[in-house]
């Protein structure tokens, strides 16, 4: 008798499989802001399993800020995922204005080094060549949305380092550069797992969905003047594509 059986494939969790299927339901509009929710027996009932699964469910989207509980009232939806287009101009003031959501940015660090090879790929600058580095948390009604990693060509850039110390605003910043205007050549989506510190910033659990946006934006010229990675908070962000 072979002792070679493939190993059990590993299952989702019944309670993460139930929170999915319920971030879909607020994300498809099934259920609006402030909607109450099913109770607890009605879920249990729905999906075939006990209160206690589904509490464990309701608990990971109150976590992640959509959903929120009321002792003796029940589960209401506290948001639905904010729209988020990508095409060949990407603001992301103008972006949640217009979805309806009021913007804020953390600046988490601003720090000038050689570029690694990635970037001067991305960049069209030589290895080791300089470059600025901005690190900062998107914010939408206050909610953490996405984690963002910008890079800037410094002989393109002069003098980024010191603007984006002075306002959070990447357009604002590359004004002040030189660069009056910008337009995004390409984006790359992929999806990924949270590490600690990205669930810690976007209180979330370590191992839940993002979504990477890997982009590069133009100067006028045609010149690459900023290499992106934004990782997005998959439950709180649908992304749209713009031709």
């Amino acid at each position: 008798m072979s002792n070679n059986a493939a190993p059990p494939r590993s299952r989702t969790p019944v309670w993460q499989a139930i929170a999915t299927t319920l971030r879909s339901d607020i994300s498809e509009g099934r259920y609006s802001p402030g909607d109450k929710l099913p109770t607890e027996a009605q879920l249990a009932a729905r999906f075939g399993v006990n209160r206690h699964t589904v509490r464990h469910a309701l608990s990971h989207l109150v976590e992640g800020g959509l959903v929120r509980t009321r002792r003796g009232a029940g589960a209401f939806v506290a948001a639905t995922p904010t729209e988020y287009p990508i095409g060949e101009r990407v603001r992301f003031h103008e972006n949640l204005l217009a979805a309806g959501r009021r913007p804020d940015k953390q600046i988490l660090g601003v720090e000038c080094r050689a570029a690694t090879t990635a970037e001067a790929r991305a960049l069209w600058i030589d290895l080791g060549a300089s470059v600025c580095v901005y690190h900062g948390l998107s914010l939408a009604d206050d909610a953490p949305i996405a984690l963002f990693e910008s890079v800037f060509p410094l002989d393109r850039t002069a003098g980024i380092d010191q603007h984006l110390a002075e306002t959070s605003s990447v357009t604002e910043a590359l004004a002040r550069s030189g660069v009056a205007d910008y337009t995004r050549a390409s984006t790359r989506l992929t999806a990924v797992l949270a590490d600690v510190t990205q669930a810690l910033h976007l209180h979330l659990r370590e191992g839940d969905p993002l979504l990477r946006a890997t982009s590069v934006n133009v100067d006028a010229a045609g010149q690459p003047v900023e290499y992106g990675r934004t990782w997005f908070a998959g439950d709180r962000v649908t992304l749209t594509l713009e031709h």
